[in-house]
């Protein structure tokens, strides 16, 4: 652990980066998989399980947080780590991407977003400043500026205006974060699908030397191609020395392929949600625990995972609690959902420093292609 924010660029094997951020709170090995907690809470898991799982940092909501139970609530009862019983490492978005969502129900101009809530329709307004004093009430570690997240497609237009909006709060995020010792704010690249857009963003931000940057507004409905062709543009325009992290993504193939292309941290909610709707990630591929095939089908998921949830409960069992909608179903195939990601991550940062990540990438995409019908 490190009293500053540091990230250690430890080896590279072709585009795949090996890595790790150290803070006062903790280390966080990359690339990282950040677990949603969106509210204060990793749905259908005790944080216990995510930190046995292998995940070193948890991701909160800013949005959410600052409706219920408020940011300043949780800033009297000693911060969103206290308060959760999480004391490691948090990154909180900044509201952003929630606010985005919320169309009829909001208004934006230069000074921020005015919103009506979706829990009691009550009126809000989130200016950059707001956001990162919010983010300071919750004490997270690493915060993201405030950003416009344009959804896909778009008129070039409509995504230069946001792009350049949220650059200029990028610099009144940075001047309101100031200097707070063994913490971070990220800048945000945006710029849609347009090539152009995504590079002066990526060199505007890099110019405000901050200690890390995310890429944004992607996995917004745009194919998968799309995105990758925008990290291949992106990515080289961003200091090599500072840590890369891809918002809102995603299925271990989108992880697998950005890691190739440089990506050093994720936070998604599939896992969790898949697993709450009866899907399952495996070494063999996804599974659909609902499927009849499964009713008496008495493998584990994974017999050779490290996780409960993987490796000691039937699929027999899995199947009957899901189609029974017990609340036990889902929170088993969360936490094996959890736990294969973090494996996959494992995997990942043990092939880049073995030189080995292109087979590992070819090996593990031919098991998911395999499938699961045969014994794993």
């Amino acid at each position: 652990m490190s009293e500053s924010f540091q990230f250690q660029l430890k080896k590279t094997d072709g585009g795949a980066r090996l890595g790790e951020v150290s803070m006062p709170r903790g280390t966080i090995r990359t690339p990282a998989f950040m677990p949603v907690g969106t509210v204060g809470t990793v749905k259908a898991m005790y944080l216990d399980q995510v930190r046995e799982s292998g995940a070193d940092i948890i991701l909160g909501n800013t949005y959410h947080l600052m409706l219920r139970p408020t940011a300043e609530r949780v800033a009297r009862l000693g911060g969103l780590h206290e308060l959760i019983r999480w004391p490691h490492p948090i990154l909180t978005d900044s509201g952003g991407f929630q606010v985005m969502s919320l169309s009829g129900l909001r208004k934006l101009d230069e000074q921020g977003v005015t919103f009506k809530s979706h829990v009691d329709g009550s009126l809000h307004h989130m200016s950059p400043e707001r956001s990162i004093e919010i983010q300071g009430l919750l004490d997270s570690d690493i915060q993201m500026q405030l950003d416009e997240c344009v959804a896909l497609p778009a008129t070039p237009k409509e995504i230069e205006r946001a792009m350049e909006m949220s650059l200029r709060w990028a610099e009144r995020c940075k001047v309101a974060f100031g200097n707070q010792p063994g913490k971070a704010m990220f800048g945000i690249v945006q710029g849609g699908d347009v090539p152009e857009l995504r590079v002066r963003s990526a060199q505007a931000l890099s110019g405000m030397d901050l200690k890390g940057y995310a890429v944004g507004g992607l996995a917004v409905g745009e194919p998968q191609e799309v995105m990758l062709r925008m990290l291949e543009i992106t990515l080289p325009e961003l200091p090599t020395e500072k840590p890369r992290y891809l918002m809102g993504v995603g299925t271990p193939d989108d992880i697998l392929k950005s890691v190739a292309r440089g990506i050093d941290m994720f936070d998604c909610v599939m896992p969790t949600r898949s697993g709450r709707h009866g899907l399952a990630f495996t070494r063999r591929g996804k599974v659909n625990i609902r499927n009849a095939r499964h009713a008496e089908d008495m493998r584990p998921l994974d017999e050779q995972s490290n996780c409960p949830a993987s490796r000691d409960y039937s699929r027999a069992y899995l199947h009957h609690l899901v189609r029974a909608n017990e609340a036990l179903g889902g929170m088993l195939l969360s936490w094996h959902n959890l736990a294969y990601y973090q494996e996959l991550m494992q995997g990942i940062r043990q092939a880049i420093a073995e030189g080995r990540f292109a087979d590992f990438m070819a090996e593990t995409m031919e098991n998911w292609a395999r499938g699961d019908l045969e014994p794993v």
